[in-house]
């Protein structure tokens, strides 16, 4: 009887093994010979992935890339840390036990999140991901790594290193250490990340902004490459009024939106003295509200901006209306007359484009990496609060103005389709696989 063969296929040469009767093959992995179809293994590793909303726009757009790999054929799976299932937190979501923790089968895309023990702010710590690293990452064709200053893109890079695979990371606006922790955030990149960046085939940046942010910071122009993000849509037209009629706001009023985060890199402490200041010249604006929607992040921001809201004596016109999903983020969107994002630094700022598919007029500053798509849909500005509140009256006070930006959201949208994105990081992973 013939003796069986087992073929290991690396990234350089195809290995083959003669072994005996009854005997096991190696404990690596075996790799599959490429799809004739062209189609690739991905994996995708982020810090927080659906349906842990919370975590803001990053989930949304891993997911967006993922779900969208998976329906063009390719074999997506997201490694990611447990936020909280197990807890009876109101998940609606099928988890299945696994020895890593959970996993989660969506849209023809694995999820594991990967037990967490331990977590400090938004970093989590999950021993887990030396197991799996070291037993599967060699099954993948290309690995993409989402943001920085966490431990699992240092963790899971170091086993690419070491079995050849080329990985491709997006810092998503954080390269450059600002507004929080920046002590902490300097020592990660001595210490972890130096090793972890300097290993990535590219690193993809959303906007020209962050590309230049990215070169300035050391990095080699060739390797960045700036691919942009795409817009959700909502899965049906919002009901107008809807939001209003259920958070008390009349139907008269003029309503502002602020949708993320509740962070100081947003600005949302601005809008709300900007918002204080229009009313005063506007002769007091008295039916207006100003919506802050988003959730807290625990270090005492959101009291911060309670009590200027109380300090400015606009308490009652300003609405904390927490995280909003689904449905009624949409809502939201639908019923704003104008919806505002003031980031200091944005690598993107998706939350516009989102609130322009609900046809509700947008102002942003120039430092969100939005910021050249949305020009005929609202209006862009510098960050500082004498702008600021200069547009909230010109887009309020001019009922003509605010049309004609309505009228410009739907060209802003068909800019942002997410199929554009998609075929250059297809490109992108066929060039790291050819290298």
């Amino acid at each position: 009887m013939g003796l069986p063969i087992w073929i290991r296929v690396r990234r350089s040469s195809i290995l083959v093994s003669l072994q005996g009767e009854g005997a096991r093959p190696t404990s690596e992995i075996l790799r599959f010979m490429p799809d004739t179809t062209g189609h690739m293994r991905v994996l995708k590793v982020v810090q927080s992935y659906f349906p842990f909303q919370e975590r803001g726009g990053p989930v949304f757009k891993v997911r967006a890339l993922a779900t969208g790999l998976a329906k063009r054929g390719h074999q997506v799976t997201v490694l990611t840390a447990d936020l909280g299932f197990g807890r009876g937190n109101g998940l609606h979501v099928e988890a299945e036990r696994s020895r890593w923790g959970w996993t989660v089968r969506s849209d023809n895309v694995e999820a594991i999140y990967l037990s967490t023990t331990g977590q400090y702010r938004a970093v989590t710590l999950n021993p887990g991901v030396f197991a799996f690293c070291r037993g599967s990452i060699c099954y993948y064709d290309v690995v993409h790594f989402y943001g920085l200053y966490d431990l699992l893109g240092p963790a899971a890079s170091h086993y690419c290193r070491r079995q050849s695979v080329p990985y491709v990371i997006e810092p998503m606006g954080m390269y450059p250490p600002i507004v929080r922790n920046l002590r902490l955030k300097r020592m990660y990149l001595d210490l972890l990340g130096e090793r972890f960046i300097r290993g990535g085939r590219y690193l993809v940046a959303t906007s020209e902004q962050e590309k230049q942010d990215l070169v300035g910071g050391g990095i080699d122009a060739a390797r960045v490459e700036v691919r942009r993000n795409g817009i959700e849509l909502p899965s049906r037209e919002p009901e107008p009024g809807k939001f209003r009629r259920e958070r008390g706001i009349s139907i008269d009023a003029k309503m502002i939106l602020f949708l993320g985060r509740l962070v100081s890199k947003k600005s949302p402490d601005m809008l709300i003295d900007a918002f204080a200041n229009w009313r005063t010249s506007s002769g007091g604006e008295r039916d207006a509200v100003l919506v802050l929607a988003g959730p807290e992040e625990g270090d005492g921001f959101l009291a911060k901006l309670r009590s200027m809201a109380e300090r400015l004596g606009i308490r009652d016109q300003v609405l904390f209306a927490g995280p909003l999903y689904e449905d009624v983020k949409w809502s939201a969107y639908r019923d704003a007359d104008v919806f505002v994002l003031p980031s200091q630094n944005e690598n993107f700022g998706n939350t516009a484009g989102e609130a322009a598919a609900c046809g509700t007029p947008v102002i942003v500053t120039d430092r969100c990496g939005i910021a050249p798509f949305a020009g005929a849909a609202g209006e862009v500005i510098p960050h500082n609060l004498a702008a600021l509140e200069n547009a909230l009256g010109k887009m309020l006070g001019d009922p003509m103005l605010r049309e004609n930006r309505r009228a410009g959201c739907r060209a802003f949208v068909d800019s942002l389709s997410w199929e554009g994105p998609l075929d250059q990081t297809e490109e992108m992973y066929r060039r790291c696989v050819g290298q």
